[in-house]
């Protein structure tokens, strides 16, 4: 595996250097018609092909007029068709017949792609693979693109052996997923910074989108975070559910929802892939047929007299958060203050007594109470010690281990005043000093170090030193 991501990203580079981004993820194969020429023929139907390139063309088709419904629920780009349909061509858009997607500045394209460096294989799903690369004014950006070597496209092969066209099928959930990004954006939603068209070899309209870059979500690390930076994440997707619940395009629900389906860029959460994202509610006949189920329990939904689900996008996705993010992030070494709060949270979406309102609502009340400092109320007492102040200084040895702490090697901590870092330091039984820095959190606390003693205190402008008086 080691030796095919190398070759990968090896090749992947050199494709860029020779101004083609996509040629060397795709082997050779036959080359594409000529105009004027008929589509390549169709295999005689065979053991596990239900009906050839019939059946193909009619699932290409289902996935093209899905990104033309989310296109055209908003102003902006409709889709371009990924070349004909194995069955049926389709007029072929030039390359500047699609708008320019709105945002801000200008889009990245192809060209910003001919030059680029550090190429990375940063890891591949069902169908989409993920490189990392720096562009030539030192930007890092992601790239996606159809993972040749990736079960989607290749149990598509093996089904109807259309190579072309199995592409397309899969490219449309690419497709899809850059529509959805721009369509939803959000703080929480990775950004879309651009995309590519560029003829391979053997495969017209290859699709590569060019997207902000962020972190791999890894529950073991971050369980060994600061319960703040813990908060932040449950937070962020608490507004990223409230968007999706409320988005320009109805209620969204996000059917595969896996930590992996997310990245972290500078400590917020933000969803990455949404080709398998879903606008329209569940239709029903009676609650019977609204039960969202789950692996470990089930909920029955009341169905609507307009025939729909009431909620079950919204629900699905709340009970996915709760499942996956707040039962493990939110409680664990919170403020004592605040424990009873975030039990409700959690006990709330994990029963799905509450929506996605109510829920961001109680979130924003933690972050209120954190950040102004509420919390610490009848719960900081009054220190009988005396500190002793030392301006402009440092301790720069004599640590210990605390956690969850913001330095491995140390006990570093945010603090909102220097009451609460009096009071850590009075409940660490081995601190006997602590150094406030300037450096403060997202949420504007400060960050201080705990120390074991002070036997050496040097200068430092940047931080203030506060010693246990003798006595």
């Amino acid at each position: 595996m080691r030796r095919r991501r190398a070759a990968v990203a090896a090749g992947f580079c050199a494709s860029f250097l020779l101004g083609s981004v996509l040629n060397v993820l795709f082997a050779p194969g036959s080359e594409p018609p000529r105009p004027g020429q008929s589509p390549e023929p169709s295999p005689a139907p065979g053991p596990g092909r239900r009906g050839g390139r019939g059946e193909l063309a009619r699932q290409i088709r289902a996935r093209y007029e899905e990104v033309q419904r989310y296109s055209r629920r908003a102003p902006g780009p409709a889709a371009r068709p990924l070349g004909p349909g194995p069955a049926r061509r389709r007029p072929r858009l030039a390359p500047g017949s699609w708008p320019r997607l709105p945002g801000p500045g200008p889009r990245l394209s192809c060209a910003a792609l001919r030059n680029v460096s550090g190429a990375q294989y940063v890891g591949s799903g069902y169908t989409k693979a993920v490189y990392r690369v720096r562009l030539p004014g030192g930007a890092a950006v992601a790239l996606k693109a159809v993972d040749f070597s990736g079960h989607d496209l290749g149990s598509c092969v093996r089904e109807f052996g259309v190579r072309r066209g199995c592409y397309r099928l899969a490219a449309h959930k690419l497709l899809k997923e850059m529509v959805l990004l721009e369509r939803l954006r959000h703080p929480n939603v990775l950004q879309l910074y651009g995309y590519c068209y560029q003829d391979s070899e053997d495969i017209p309209d290859t699709l590569t989108t060019i997207t902000e870059l962020g972190a791999p979500v890894e529950m073991i690390q971050l369980l060994q975070t600061s319960w703040e930076d813990r908060f932040r994440i449950c937070l962020s997707l608490g507004r990223l559910l409230h968007h999706l619940a409320h988005s320009p395009l109805g209620s969204v629900t996000l059917l595969d929802f896996r930590p992996r389906q997310f990245v972290l860029v500078d400590g917020e959460l933000k969803v990455t892939d949404l080709d398998d994202a879903r606008v329209e509610e569940t239709p029903c006949a009676g609650s019977a047929d609204c039960i969202l189920e789950f692996p470990a329990r089930n909920f029955t939904l009341p169905c609507s007299a307009h025939g729909w689900c009431e909620g079950m996008n919204e629900k699905r996705n709340l009970y996915n958060a709760y499942r996956f993010f707040f039962t493990y992030l939110l409680p664990h070494s919170a403020p004592p203050s605040l424990r009873p709060l975030l039990d409700s949270i959690v006990n709330a979406t994990g029963e799905l007594a509450w929506g996605v309102d109510e829920t961001l609502a109680q979130l924003e009340k933690v972050l209120h109470l954190y950040r102004s400092g509420q919390y610490l109320q009848n719960s900081t007492a009054s220190s009988s010690t005396e500190y002793q102040r030392i301006p402009d200084s440092t301790i720069p040895r004599e640590d210990y281990r605390c956690w969850p702490s913001y330095h491995h090697g140390g006990c570093l901590l945010s603090v909102f005043n220097l009451a609460e870092a009096v009071d850590v330091c009075e409940s660490h039984a081995q601190c006997r000093a602590f150094v406030v820095t300037n450096q403060t959190t997202w949420t504007g606390r400060q960050l201080v170090f705990f120390k074991t003693g002070w036997s050496q205190v040097v200068p430092d402008p940047n931080k203030t030193t506060y010693v246990k008086a003798s006595g």
